[in-house]
């Protein structure tokens, strides 16, 4: 799988258009899966996986800072700056975006 080699944004930028069309295919059943699993906000993520992974591969975060316009839509930027295990919160954890803040979150 290729989701499981992307830890940061300049992952993405080796990346040819055919393994990146395979990416959003894997990135698209990996948040149906955790969204009907531990739920979550499905359609706001679908919508922008496309236009996330071309920021990530166009902009250097975190020093060009990506701001997002809701927490709903911020699942693909958490799995592709290698927070992918921290999508699926233990029994009775709290939801995807209450992860702690990382150098690309600014408190």
């Amino acid at each position: 799988m290729l989701l499981e080699t992307i830890s940061s944004p300049a992952d993405l930028r080796r990346l040819d258009e055919s393994q990146l069309n395979d990416l959003v295919t894997e990135i698209r059943s990996f948040i149906v899966d955790a969204v009907t699993t531990h739920g979550g906000h499905l359609g706001s993520n679908l919508g922008v996986i496309e236009i996330t992974l071309a920021l990530h591969r166009v902009f250097d975060s975190p020093d060009d800072v990506i701001l997002w316009d809701t927490g709903h839509q911020s699942y693909i930027h958490k799995l592709v700056t290698g927070r992918r295990e921290g999508l699926r919160p233990p029994p009775g954890g709290r939801r995807i975006v209450r992860l702690p803040l990382t150098q690309r979150e600014p408190a």
